[in-house]
C-alpha cells in the first residue's frame, strides 16, 4: 500500500467533508488500503457513525451540526452524539424530565418504535413500566426515576383541563365505532393508544359527558 502524503490526506478529508456522508469501502478506494486500515483511519478523524443503515455510513465531526438533543441527520442517514441506537435511547431516556413513551421516542430518532423499542425490555439504564396501558421508559437511577416519575404526574394534572376538538372527535367516534365499551377498552383501541392519551383525561371527558360507562360488579 502507498504511504499518502498529509496534503493527500488532507484532500481526502475535505473532500469527504463535501460529499457529508460516505462508507467504508468509499474510504478503502480513496485510500487504496485495507478495510482494516481504512477504520483505523476513521477513529483517528473521529468520524461519526449512522445508528440507522445497519452503522454503514459516516460523517466526518465537522460536518455533523447536532440538535440540543444531540441528534443530526442527512437526508434519512441518522447520526447521534452518543453513539448507535442503544446507547442514544438510552441517554434520551435518562435525559427527559417525565420519562419517555414509545412515541416519544420514535419521534426524537426519527424511527418507527416498532422496529426497535422490543430491544429496550430489559437495558441497563433504563426501567419500563405500563402506566394507563402505555408503556414509559425511565432511568433505572433511583433518584432520577423517582423524580421523573413526580414530573410526569404533574404533567398529567397539567394537561388533564380536557381534549381538544379534534380529540373529542376521535374519542366520540371511537365510541359509535365500538358501541358499550368500558373504559378499559377504550384505553385499549388502536385511535387512543396511537395518539398517547391519558387514562385521567378520557376517564374526566367521559364523566363530564355523561358517557362514562362503569365495570360491572361481579356477584356470586
Amino acid at each position: 500500500m502507498p504511504k499518502l502524503s498529509q496534503e493527500k490526506l488532507k484532500s481526502i478529508f475535505r473532500f469527504l467533508e463535501s460529499t457529508m456522508v460516505f462508507t467504508v469501502d468509499q474510504l478503502v478506494s480513496l485510500l487504496r488500503c485495507s478495510k482494516p486500515t481504512a477504520r483505523l483511519r476513521l477513529k483517528q478523524w473521529k468520524t461519526h457513525t449512522s445508528y440507522n443503515q445497519n452503522g454503514r455510513y459516516y460523517a466526518m465531526p465537522t460536518v455533523s451540526h447536532f440538535d440540543k438533543n444531540g441528534l443530526w441527520h442527512y437526508e434519512n442517514i441518522f447520526f447521534s452524539r452518543y453513539g448507535n441506537l442503544k446507547t442514544t435511547v438510552v441517554h434520551l431516556i435518562n435525559n427527559s424530565p417525565a420519562g419517555l413513551t414509545g412515541k416519544q421516542i420514535g419521534d426524537l430518532v426519527r424511527l418507527s418504535p416498532r422496529s426497535f423499542l422490543h430491544h429496550f425490555r430489559s437495558v441497563t439504564g433504563i426501567r419500563r413500566e405500563k402506566r394507563d396501558g402505555i408503556y414509559i421508559y425511565f432511568s433505572d437511577d433511583p433518584d432520577r426515576y423517582k423524580e421523573q416519575v413526580r414530573k410526569r404526574s404533574r404533567v398529567l394534572i397539567g394537561t388533564d383541563k380536557g381534549l381538544s376538538d379534534p380529540e373529542a372527535v376521535v374519542i366520540l367516534s371511537a365510541l359509535i365505532k365500538h358501541h358499550g365499551l368500558f373504559l378499559e377498552d377504550i384505553m385499549q383501541l388502536p385511535e387512543v393508544r396511537r395518539r398517547g392519551f391519558s387514562r385521567v383525561v378520557i376517564r374526566q371527558f367521559l364523566d363530564r359527558h355523561g358517557l362514562l360507562k362503569k365495570t360491572p360488579t361481579l356477584t356470586h
